[in-house]
C-alpha cells in the first residue's frame, strides 16, 4: 500500500473524475447516466490498478508530475493525429480523444513522479538534474568491479550509494566475457552477470542500464569517463590508472583498492597482534603470517611455530613499492 497521501488523493480524484465523466457521457450519448456512471468509475478503478502494478518508484517532486503530464499531452497527441478514428461519428471520435487524453495524462504523471534523478538522465540524454549532494550523485561501473565481486558487499554497509548505472557497453563486454572460449575469462564473465542480476532484483539497489550514445569504436576507459562527466556521476572502479586519468579530467573516481589500503590496520612498532604462521621466511630462522587484508608479517626465530598462530610484537616496519612490510618478534614466554 503506498504510504504518501498525495499519490493516494489523486487516485480518489481521477476516479471521481472518471465518474462524472462516464455520467455525462453516458447521458449525452447513450441516454443512459447511471450505466456511463458505472463504466466511468470501472474505467477510473482499472487505470488506477494499472498504476499500482507499475511500482518500484518513489515520489518526486511537482516538476517530475508537470514533464510526465507534458510527455503523456505529446504521446495522445501523436495517437490522436493519425487519424484513426478518421470514418468514426463525431461523437465517438470526441469521447475517444476525451479518454486517451486523460488515461495518457494520468500515466505520465505517475510515472513520472516515481521516476529517479538518474532515469531522467537517461531520457533526456546528457542532462541531468543535479544532486543535492556528492554523496546523491549517481555512481558509474566498470566491468572490472562488477568481475571483482565486492560491489554489492560493500554498498550494502551503507558507505557507498546504493544507485548504480551500467553502461550498455559494459554489458556488452561482460556478454562477450562470458562467452569466451578461455574457460577462465568464461566462468569469470558469467559470474559478473549473475552477481549483477542478483543486485538488479534486490529492492535495496538501484541498477540502471544506460544507453551511451557515444562513439562505440572508442576506448572502454574514454567512454566511461566522457559518461561520467556528462551524467555527472562518480566513477567506481578498481583500475588505478583509469582512476587517476578520471580526476585528471575532473571525474570523481573511487578506487576499492584504495579503501582496502586505507583500512588496513595502522600497526606500528611495539604493537602485539594475533597471527598464523603460514610459510618460511628468507632466513633460515623467519616465518611468514598475514593479517586478514593481506599484510605479510615476517617473524624472526619464529620458524619451529610454523602452522600455528602465536602472538608476535612488531619490531619494525619497511615502505616497499608494493605496500608495508612488517617485521616482528615472538612475544616473551613463546
Amino acid at each position: 500500500m503506498d504510504q504518501n497521501p498525495t499519490i493516494r488523493l489523486l487516485r480518489i480524484l481521477f476516479v471521481v473524475f472518471c465518474a462524472v465523466l462516464g455520467g455525462q457521457i453516458g447521458n449525452s450519448v447513450f441516454a443512459a447516466p447511471y450505466s456511463g456512471l458505472f463504466g466511468g468509475t470501472a474505467f477510473g478503478l482499472v487505470l488506477v490498478l494499472a498504476d499500482r502494478l507499475l511500482k518500484g518508484f518513489s515520489l518526486r517532486m511537482f516538476s517530475s508530475a508537470t514533464f510526465g503530464l507534458f510527455l503523456g499531452l505529446i504521446a495522445s497527441h501523436l495517437l490522436v493525429a493519425s487519424e484513426f478514428l478518421a470514418k468514426s461519428p463525431e461523437d465517438v471520435r470526441w469521447v475517444v480523444r476525451l479518454v486517451v487524453y486523460f488515461s495518457f495524462s494520468y500515466l505520465g504523471m505517475m510515472l513520472a513522479m516515481r521516476s529517479s534523478r538518474d532515469e531522467f538522465a537517461m531520457i533526456i540524454p546528457y542532462i541531468r538534474f543535479r544532486a543535492q549532494s556528492e554523496q546523491e550523485a549517481p555512481i558509474l561501473v566498470d566491468s572490472n568491479i562488477i568481475i571483482e565481486g565486492r560491489l554489492a558487499e560493500v554498498a550494502a554497509t551503507g558507505f557507498l550509494s546504493t544507485s548504480f548505472v551500467v553502461p550498455r557497453f559494459i554489458l556488452e563486454e561482460l556478454q562477450l566475457l562470458a562467452d569466451s572460449q578461455d574457460p577462465i575469462k568464461r566462468d569469470k564473465g558469467r559470474m559478473a552477470l549473475t552477481r549483477l542480476e542478483q543486485m538488479k532484483q534486490n529492492p535495496a539497489f538501484q541498477i540502471t542500464i544506460t544507453e551511451s550514445g557515444l562513439d562505440p569504436f572508442a576506448a572502454t576507459d574514454s567512454k566511461l569517463v566522457q559518461l561520467a562527466k556528462m551524467m555527472n556521476a562518480r566513477l567506481l572502479s578498481n583500475d588505478g590508472n583509469l582512476c587517476s586519468i578520471a580526476r585528471m579530467q575532473g571525474v570523481t573516481a573511487l578506487n576499492l583498492n584504495d579503501l582496502a589500503r586505507a583500512m588496513r590496520p595502522a600497526l606500528t612498532a611495539g604493537d602485539e597482534v594475533d597471527i598464523a604462521l603460514s610459510k618460511e621466511g628468507r632466513d633460515a630462522h623467519q616465518a611468514i603470517g598475514y593479517l586478514a587484508d593481506g599484510t605479510m608479517i615476517v617473524v624472526n626465530h619464529a620458524r619451529p611455530h610454523i602452522g600455528k598462530t602465536v602472538r608476535v610484537c612488531i619490531s619494525s616496519v619497511l615502505q616497499t613499492s608494493a605496500g608495508r612490510l612488517f617485521f616482528a618478534e615472538l612475544r616473551a614466554g613463546i
